[in-house]
């Protein structure tokens, strides 16, 4: 099913709140004006507030399970508005806020 591409600006945030960022932003191809983020790079996560009996067990990274299928960027795929993310250490997923609207990719 075709979705919109993420790009290194597009809000994401863990299922706790804090916000991820793309670690290795792909400079090959840009959309609106910013670059776009394939799969197999994760992403970090900074201010998590998540705690277990009044221990933090924030979330760190994302590391995305679905992209694209058949749009590749220098070999691996992009990362779409619908795809999937296991946060580490404590395996929940995230919610992607917002992206661009212009370009879509399957």
């Amino acid at each position: 099913m075709p979705g919109y591409l993420l790009h290194q600006g597009a809000t994401v945030l863990c299922l706790h709140g804090g916000p991820a960022q793309a670690t290795v932003p792909n400079p090959r191809v840009k959309v609106s004006s910013q670059m776009t983020v394939q799969q197999p790079n994760p992403w970090t996560i900074a201010g998590c507030p998540f705690n277990v009996s009044g221990s933090p067990v924030p979330c760190v990274t994302a590391q995305w399970m679905t992209a694209a299928t058949r749009v590749k960027s220098g070999g691996m795929p992009l990362l779409l508005q619908d795809s999937q993310a296991v946060c580490a250490p404590n395996g929940t997923g995230v919610n992607i806020v917002q992206t661009q609207f212009r370009v879509q990719a399957q």
